[in-house]
């Protein structure tokens, strides 16, 4: 009863992900074009849901024929309808004739060269890591962003003060009078505890 719960709840779910792309789709048939509208989320999807299904027809998985069967039609109907509007039809076709090969090279594989005992482990891993590497991609813009802001230098980063070091002694307890040199009326100095930096054309900042 739990299992088929919680296979009904996966089911549902893959299939809302899925169906995600509808709102391209629409898109694509209301403006009869690709602007703004990726193809290779269509691509890696439907290449993952074709090894998914082939994993569950492997293993008699009604749950997974279903999900992956449904995914990869709905992506190979967003395929066909890029390509359609897609003024550059050439590369699109390019991309999707090596999707063909990639799929047909791994059915080969797996069907003649992996051994029947282990077939269903290797294809469920290569699924498996296919999979993460396609949800984990979103990473890299944000590893090369933090490495680049890391590799910035200093003078290329925003100034946050612009106010020039004060002098360690201050006359009176005006923060203007910090550095100025100028007395108070009682004609002593004292030392100045640490002065906060106070940005330029804020009051009591110091005119460069």
């Amino acid at each position: 009863m739990v299992l088929s719960v919680l296979a009904g709840v996966c089911l549902a779910a893959t299939l809302a992900m899925f169906a995600t792309g509808l709102s391209d789709l629409r898109q694509m048939l209301a403006t009869k074009s690709v602007e703004n509208i990726q193809f290779l989320p269509f691509l890696t999807t439907d290449a993952n849901n074709l090894s998914w299904l082939g994993y569950g027809c492997l293993k008699g998985d009604g749950t997974v024929i279903t999900v992956n069967a449904i995914g990869a039609a709905l992506q190979t109907l967003y395929i066909l309808v890029y390509l359609y509007y897609s003024p550059a039809k050439r590369p699109v076709l390019l991309q999707v004739l090596l999707l063909l090969a990639v799929v047909v090279t791994g059915y080969g594989y797996f069907t003649i060269l992996v051994d029947t005992g282990t077939r269903l482990a290797h294809l469920g891993l290569f699924c498996s890591v296919f999979t993460i590497s396609m949800y984990l991609s979103p990473l890299a813009d944000l590893v090369c962003g933090a490495w680049q802001s890391w590799g910035l230098p200093a003078w290329a980063l925003p100034d946050v003060c612009s106010c020039r070091p004060r002098s360690p002694t201050c006359q009176g307890s005006s923060p203007a009078s910090c550095g100025s040199g100028s007395s108070s009326g009682t004609g002593q100095s004292r030392a100045s505890p640490t002065a906060p930096c106070l940005p330029e054309g804020s009051p009591g900042a110091p005119q460069l």
